[in-house]
């Protein structure tokens, strides 16, 4: 391994790489010096080795505090990888089954239209409940019970099944209870006990406190005039009764990085993590389920939970082509269309993962038996990876013998 410390103008980059990833080193420091990343990780891993660890730049920029090799970063919707895989783990023991109905495991959820929903249509974001159309109460998104409730009581926004819209908070809880109702402990909990604490990974649905201080925060991204807008952003910004505009800004006046929000189990886009965390809860998944004495899932679960679930030319709350596995994110790319360098996420055909708001990700590819992470503190514009990240990921499959991207997926 070479150990690598290069100085950015955004502070240091440290870690180690194996020589032939040595291109994703040299990528991760040109997204110091070149696209505006302040602060952020790196780390991945092949056949359950991690050959490339890298973090850099400064966890606060105002006090320039270095971002250091235990640094943590909210990672958003890459937690639903997360809750996804509590929920399938259960499925994976004949706790939960996949096509029977919510209502055998939480029965106050079945009214208003909701009778037939399946644990599938909860997992691959078709049960309809993208948004909330009443307000959400002030610091909502941190009562847990509040939510569930809320979630029992909405009607959906299409007849569950019929099409499907990404879940972008609501997710987290109506994934999340059911893991709550079958297992009998919280999110949290379920998570750190079987997923976290086995593989000695330092992510968590539910922040205590005394890790709150290596926590970096989440910048923002500033608007542009050289922005272009996203369909999501135009019906955000100007149809209030829109999907658009309720999944994002009904919300309770939800702060990411108060720390009512860093302890609240937030499985929709809460998890607090870094990319060594990432990469090492996609690697046993990579490697058909078990990895240095550690069973996650069985693989025949894996290739069930990770084939492409429903896709669709028009998401009804991205309003974009989509593609999603049981709880999980496929390679997505929409290069085509005139915002999509927003709108695209590029993996290899059989990973499967999730990328979270700002441009963090977290994946497992089983034909390479790749795991990867990245995570950030500057957020990006796009709604799936931007040019940080992908730059990352590309490097990667090009080391491991991918020869091009151009179908949509990288291929060797």
């Amino acid at each position: 391994m070479s150990e690598i410390n290069v100085k950015t103008k955004f502070g240091t980059v440290s870690g180690f790489c194996d020589p032939k990833f040595q291109n994703v080193a040299e990528e991760f420091v040109k997204n110091f010096e070149e696209r505006g990343e302040i602060g952020a990780s790196v780390s991945l891993n092949v056949e359950g080795e991690t050959l490339l660890d890298l973090w850099g730049g400064y966890r606060d920029p105002a006090t320039q505090a270095p971002w250091e090799k235990d640094t943590l970063s909210l990672v958003f919707s890459c937690t639903k990888a997360a809750t996804a895989l509590c929920a399938h783990r259960l499925i994976d023991q004949g706790k939960m089954a996949l096509d029977a109905k919510v209502s055998q495991y939480w029965p106050e959820f079945a009214q208003n239209g909701k009778e037939n929903v399946t644990v599938r249509m909860m997992l691959n974001h078709s049960v309809g409940l993208p948004a909330f159309r009443e307000p959400i109460k002030e610091g909502g998104y941190y009562d847990w019970d509040y939510m569930v409730e809320r979630l029992s009581a909405e009607a959906p926004f299409w007849d569950p099944g019929t099409r499907s819209g990404y879940h972008m908070m609501s997710f987290g809880w109506t994934v999340g209870e059911l893991v709550r109702r079958v297992s009998g402990i919280s999110l949290g909990r379920y998570f750190k006990e079987n997923f976290a604490d086995p593989l000695g990974l330092d992510y968590w649905i539910g922040l205590p406190e005394e890790h709150e201080e290596r926590t970096a925060r989440m910048i923002s991204q500033a608007p542009s005039p050289d922005d272009k807008p996203t369909a999501f952003m135009t019906n955000m910004m100007t149809n209030r009764a829109s999907i658009q505009h309720l999944c994002f800004l009904n919300s309770g006046n939800y702060q990411p990085n108060c720390r009512e929000a860093h302890a609240a189990e937030i499985g929709g886009g809460g998890g607090i993590a870094n990319a060594r965390a990432l990469a090492g809860l996609f690697a046993p998944l990579a490697n058909g389920g078990s990895l240095n004495g550690v069973t996650l899932l069985s693989s025949d679960h894996i290739e069930k939970m990770s084939a492409v679930s429903v896709a669709t030319m028009e998401d009804a709350t991205l309003l974009i082509p989509s593609r999603f596995a049981l709880g999980f994110m496929k390679s997505m790319d929409n290069r085509h269309r005139s915002t999509g360098e927003l709108e695209t996420a590029i993996m290899g055909e059989q990973a499967f993962g999730h990328v979270g708001a700002g441009g963090s990700i977290g994946f497992a590819d089983p034909e390479c038996k790749l795991g990867f992470g990245y995570s950030m503190s500057k957020m990006g514009a796009s709604l799936m990876l931007n040019e940080r990240g992908q730059s990352l990921v590309d490097a990667a499959y090009k080391t491991l013998g991918y020869r091009t991207n151009k179908p949509g997926h990288w291929v060797r």
